[in-house]
Parts: structure tokens; sequence; C-alpha cells
């Protein structure tokens, strides 16, 4: 399988996706769209996985890029109709890019956290062994506040209601990060903008308490990430 990356920000990788990516034999393909690499032609790519960066969806002229960006993944889902894994801001693009509305949240949501998987959640393939909560890492200032048409909510907590979301068969957002491990914190707090939600949230000197506190939840954040990359990839093959 050939997998298109479209990256915002050298940190914000496939994170711990690379390792199943590499062990099933899939070649991955990075796009660094913040510093002017050119999106390629989507022939041979099955999957389109979006992840996140410091910036916001709407910041179009400060980031001109984000409007090739929005109508290639808009291309991608509604007219190739092929499978999307969007993370973070990648999950606020597809929503964005399909006609939702995605603003500022009244306080950042960073942090270890849990979501619960809605009915339509519990029913779709891609939780498939997992939930009815899936504990996970959160680092966002932003949500989908409207769907897009078409779309279904899979996950949802107190502090967003959009945690999850699929829109047609095979086009998924998550809010939270599936993709971290354990360089992901220090990696992030170095961004100026990250490490300023952090610590608006918990306070100066955060990232360390953070990267402590997930220490121990590593293994069982990987369980989870190793099964729903396994679901996404049946969902991909099946088509």
């Amino acid at each position: 399988m050939r997998i298109l990356v479209f990256q915002h920000v050298d940190v914000e990788h496939p994170g711990i996706f690379r390792d199943f990516w590499a062990e099933q034999g899939h070649e991955w393909v990075p796009v660094e769209l913040d510093i002017g690499e050119p999106i390629p032609s989507f022939d041979g790519f099955d999957l389109l996985a979006v992840f996140g960066g410091p910036m916001d969806v709407w910041q179009e002229e400060a980031h001109p890029w984000l409007v090739p960006e929005k109508a290639a993944i808009r291309r991608w889902v509604t007219e190739l109709g092929r499978p999307y894994l969007g993370i973070c801001l990648g999950h606020q693009l597809l929503g964005a890019a399909l006609g939702g509305t995605v603003g500022l949240m009244g306080k950042p949501e960073v942090g270890l956290a849990s979501v619960a998987l809605t009915a339509a959640g519990r029913k779709d393939p891609i939780f498939a062994g997992l939930g009815p909560t899936v504990d996970c890492l959160q680092w966002h200032g932003a949500e989908i506040a409207r769907l897009p048409e078409g779309a279904e909510i899979l996950a949802s907590n107190a502090a967003c209601a959009t945690q999850a979301i699929r829109w047609g068969e095979h086009a998924y957002g998550f809010q939270y990060h599936l993709e971290a491990m354990e360089t992901t914190v220090a990696d992030w707090a170095a961004i100026p903008e990250y490490k300023q939600s952090l610590e608006k949230v918990m306070g100066a000197g955060a990232a360390v308490r953070l990267g402590a506190e997930m220490a121990p939840r590593l293994g069982d954040f990987r369980k989870a990430a190793k099964r729903l990359n396994d679901n996404l990839m049946a969902v991909v093959a099946a088509l």
C-alpha cells in the first residue's frame, strides 16, 4: 500500500504509525506543505493521511497553501472516493474542506483525556475492538463546530463534541492524537504555539509533567493505535 502524508510542521509526522506501516510493508510519502513542497499526483496512492500543525484552517492569508490543501482533500474524498485519515488539524481540515465550520474553543483541550464512542462509533469498523471509551492525548484549541453534511460523530467528550467523525464510507477524522509516542510531548512543547496552549491549561513546566504522566500509558496508547491502524487497513483493503 502507498500512503500519501500531508505534514504542516516537521515534528508532526505519523509518529507511532510509522512503525506499523513499516511492519506491514507499506510505503509512505511525506509532503511538507509548510515549506512549500507541492502536492503530487494522486495516482498510485491508496490512503491520504493528514496530520497536525500549529496553524488554523482559516489562516489562509498567512498560510496560502491551505487553499490547495483543502481542495486536494475535497477532491480525494468526494471525487475519488478514497480512504482518508485526519488527525487534529487533519481532522479539522476534513471538516472545513467538506463544508463544515471550524472555530476556536472557549478553552484549549490539552493533556491526557478520554473520549466516549457514540452509538455510531460503537458500530463503526474503525473502532472494532476498542471502546466504549478511549484514553488519549489531546492538544488542540480549535474544533469542528458544525459538521459537514453527511458526516457522523463517532466519538465525543465534554470538552469537544466532535472527537472523531466519519464522512461517507471511509473518510475518518480524529481530533485526539492516536500517533503519540515517547518523544511527542518534548517535540511539540518546543513549538511556541503548542507550549503556550500547554502552559495555559497546565501551568509553567507542564511539558515535563505531561511527559511523566504519559510515560506509563505509552504501551496502552500503542496497543490502541495498532488496533485502529489494523482496522483502517482492513477498510482500505476491502475497497
